[in-house]
């Protein structure tokens, strides 16, 4: 009797990808829930550490657009943090998280560091203000939700109607309804080698 072979089961192909990468997700209060545990169960299953990022300690307030979602326990702070310490950051989004992260200088410093050291950024909806305020965008082409359209071209980006946009180590998306393809070009950059250092977005 002929002996049928072993049943192989579905294998994630991104799994171990990030093994040894620690990614930050750079949060504030009333951040797009989805846009953090989306992309973060993403990076955990293809291997990598992640760490809830934020200007303070204690937890952060998730939301469901303007409705509070869940709370989730801050892991750093960005007055302790080192982008030394990270391999990518992630910023996600949320009408109040990112207006709120913009005006600080010291989220500005950790993304222009990322930035410098050419490590990949993965941003999605409204989290693209940071990189605006930050100086980033000049030079670059990236997508977000469709109300920042005009600050990323009057601060020299290009703007495009895309589920997501790669430029260099900078991966995009819209909205909510990306994130699959914001997850898969996102894995996908941050398994990748380091992209060399960007001169239109240095000031």
């Amino acid at each position: 009797m002929t002996q049928q072979p072993a049943h192989t089961p579905h294998t994630d192909p991104s799994a171990g990808a990030l093994a040894g990468k620690r990614v930050a997700l750079l949060v504030t209060d009333m951040f797009e829930q989805v846009e953090l545990t989306g992309p973060r169960q993403a990076l955990q299953q293809a291997g990598a550490t992640t760490v809830i990022l934020a200007p303070e300690h204690g937890e952060v307030q998730g939301a469901h657009h303007h409705a509070k979602a869940d709370r989730f326990g801050v892991q750093a702070v960005l007055s302790e943090a080192h982008p030394d310490d990270f391999d990518a950051v992630v910023l996600p989004g949320g009408v109040m998280n990112a207006d709120a992260l913009r005006t600080k200088p010291e989220a500005q410093r950790f993304v222009k560091k990322i930035q410098d050291d050419g490590k990949p950024i993965a941003v999605i909806c409204h989290g693209a203000w940071l990189l605006v305020s930050a100086g980033l965008v000049k030079g670059r082409t990236l997508t977000s939700w469709p109300s920042l359209a005009d600050d990323i071209r009057n601060a020299g980006g290009e703007w495009v109607d895309r589920e997501v946009a790669r430029d260099g180590n900078w991966v995009s998306s819209r909205k909510p309804d990306d994130i699959p393809a914001f997850n898969r070009e996102m894995v996908a950059l941050f398994a990748g080698p380091a992209q060399p250092r960007t001169t239109a977005n240095t000031r």
